[in-house]
């Protein structure tokens, strides 16, 4: 048993970390090129959480006997993907973003406006042309996202790969969402200061249960990750 720290830089909601950061911190225990996270509870920050091996390999997180969340790997992750937008229509769409206008969370480490700049990863998805469901940003990590050798690390690129996938599932109608579950492939990574475009997509809904896709674009216009997303409608009176 290890045991995981989540940052207070490194919210979403007030005092719970990040969906897509932790989601991706439980990822790089499994080593699998697959994985799957499900989100059970809100993930308290700034102390020591119990990282366990089940039987079945999977990991669990946990607060004393409370179960946080749980990654198994996956064999595969089948998203299909729309077209891959340039960075000049990334950039176009920032202006867009609905959480400049409306925000649950506005000071949350990937997509709060805020943010100071090089604070979090400011990651504002707005809407491309025509198409209020698929959103796109920019996105140049910088240096403090990098390890050694000046590669992202892979916590940093499950984060990117969140809170976009909200905002192509709200469109231009915002309302309060949780990210319940996240499956995520990274199949080669980026540098810092590399210039990157993320976009999500709408997947379908059911109830509650809205999905999404989100993938991140390199330099080189390869889809370098790629994720879908399960998240839940925050009913007002919890707001």
């Amino acid at each position: 048993m290890s045991t995981l720290f989540i940052d207070e830089r490194f919210c979403g909601p007030p005092d719970t970390g990040n969906g897509g950061y932790v989601c991706g911190r439980l990822a790089v225990e499994m080593e699998a090129p697959v994985v799957e996270v499900t989100l059970r509870r809100p993930i308290p920050l700034a102390r020591n959480l119990d990282v366990r091996t089940a039987q079945d390999a999977h990991v669990v997180l946990c607060d004393g006997d409370a179960v946080l969340a749980e990654a198994k790997p996956q064999d595969s992750l089948d998203v299909e993907t729309p077209p891959i937008p340039t960075y000049q229509e990334a950039v176009r769409a920032v202006p867009r973003y609905l959480g400049f206008r409306y925000h649950s969370s506005s000071n949350c480490f990937v997509c709060g406006p805020g943010r100071e700049q090089g604070n979090g990863l400011n990651i504002f998805a707005g809407p491309l042309d025509g198409q209020e469901h698929l959103v796109a940003a920019p996105w140049i990590p910088e240096a403090s996202l990098a390890d050694q050798c000046g590669q992202v690390r892979p916590e940093f690129i499950w984060a990117a790969l969140d809170c976009p996938g909200a905002f192509a599932i709200m469109g231009q109608k915002p309302k309060s969402m949780v990210l319940g579950r996240m499956t995520t492939r990274i199949d080669a990574g980026v540098r810092a200061g590399e210039v990157c475009v993320v976009f999500a997509w709408r997947l379908s809904s059911d109830g509650r249960k809205q999905f999404a896709g989100s993938a991140l674009v390199n330099g080189t216009g390869r889809i370098v990750g790629i994720a879908k997303t399960v998240w839940f409608d925050v009913p007002a009176s919890a707001v």
